[in-house]
């Protein structure tokens, strides 16, 4: 019974204990990439150690019975159902959360698409044709994801910054774009919507979200340097951005963290990065180790 037991408090401490610790150790902000990586371990290791939980406590209760393991379970199917019925219950819940969260931010997307594509002004001729400039006073800027990304401007945003803190701005909204920064958010919402209401960490949610602007920053830096996107960011915090899009500007407690990153990015620690990644390779390998347990002693 014990992988069972062990596999069930794995599933409720990843989902709902450990990202609230981890949200408050910001040195691991240092290290976005590594870091993310861990968050989404977690998130995944939380997700198959709730679905191994159900089958490893039907292999404790047939341990010592003739036949293989699948023998056993097919042997009692009503302690097996019940398992499995458990399991299918939390598979299903996160099939809805995908469909739903999924669906909610791309029908948003698309209605904002529309929207700017009716009211944006021609670019200046030194932009390239991609960018959408909205005839909107507030310096803002964000891109909407998709198969065919958007960057879109605001001519306060224009009238406010310098060309370098323009292109600064543009390498920080292209690198969401092409690494795809809102599939990262989207797994990470999905997951939170999945687990009951008590559990949820909106703590770790915003984490995950600064994670994901620290990495575009860095992408800028290296494309621009960090003066012109630090000036960006300073004018434009607290702008405003439609709820599915992914914004340069931010609200101005994230911008000091945001700031203090980019001032620490040269320092440079793969130790730090090397024990992120190694954390994130056990963490996914615990339920798979706990359920390899499960099937041994049940022989």
């Amino acid at each position: 019974m014990l992988p069972a037991l062990l596999l069930a408090g794995l599933a409720l401490v990843l989902a709902g204990v450990a990202p609230r610790a981890m949200a408050r150790v910001t040195a691991l902000r240092r290290s976005p990439g590594p870091a993310l990586v861990l968050w989404q371990s977690m998130g995944l290791s939380a997700v198959l150690s709730a679905l191994f939980a159900g089958p490893a406590a039907v292999l404790w209760l047939t341990a010592g019975e003739a036949g293989d393991a699948l023998d056993r379970m097919t042997s009692h199917p009503l302690a097996t159902g019940v398992a499995v019925g458990l399991s299918l219950v939390m598979l299903g819940r996160l099939l809805w959360s995908g469909h739903t969260v999924g669906t909610g931010l791309r029908d948003l997307r698309r209605r904002h698409r529309e929207l700017v594509e009716v009211l944006a002004d021609d670019p200046p001729t030194e932009l390239p044709a991609t960018v959408r400039v909205l005839p909107h006073p507030s310096p803002t800027a964000y891109c909407l994801p998709g198969l065919h990304g958007t960057v879109v401007l605001s001519r306060g945003a224009l009238a406010s910054l310098d060309d370098a803190e323009v292109a600064a701005v543009l390498a920080h909204e292209r690198a969401h774009l092409r690494a795809r920064h809102d599939l990262v958010l989207e797994f990470f919402s999905v997951l939170h919507h999945a687990v009951p209401r008590p559990v949820r960490s909106p703590e770790a949610m915003a984490e995950v979200q600064l994670l994901v602007e620290a990495l575009a920053d860095r992408s800028a830096v290296r494309r621009t340097g960090a003066v012109p996107l630090a000036h960006a960011l300073a004018a434009m915090q607290g702008a405003p951005h439609p709820d599915a899009s992914l914004a340069s500007g931010a609200p101005a407690g994230q911008t000091s963290v945001r700031l203090g990153l980019i001032a620490a990015a040269a320092d440079r620690a793969p130790w730090r990065a090397t024990g992120l990644l190694a954390a994130a390779a056990l963490v996914l390998m615990a339920p798979w180790a706990l359920l390899a347990w499960a099937v041994t002693t049940s022989v």
